[in-house]
């Protein structure tokens, strides 16, 4: 009976390594991450002590939803901090 031919693998040749150093962010980004969150938060406050009347006056209870909006950009900034 025949025997099969052996399959021959090709030697592992690993992948060429990355010469770029570690990633860093840019000046500008931990302070606006920061400034975002802050912004937000005292946004919220001034909404909560003015009873929606201020910051911008006259959208009422979406004065809260910029608040939360501008607090979410912040934490969404510290997911790309490296």
């Amino acid at each position: 009976m025949p025997e099969s031919s052996s399959r021959k693998k090709a030697a592992y040749v690993p992948p060429p390594a990355k010469s770029s150093g570690p990633k860093t962010n840019p000046p500008w980004f931990l302070p606006v991450m920061l400034t975002l969150m802050l912004v937000g938060l005292a946004w919220i406050v001034v909404t909560y002590l003015t009873q929606s009347d201020y910051p911008i006056p006259g959208i009422d209870q979406w004065n809260l939803a910029i608040g939360f909006v501008l607090i979410l950009g912040g934490f969404g900034m510290t997911t790309r901090w490296h």
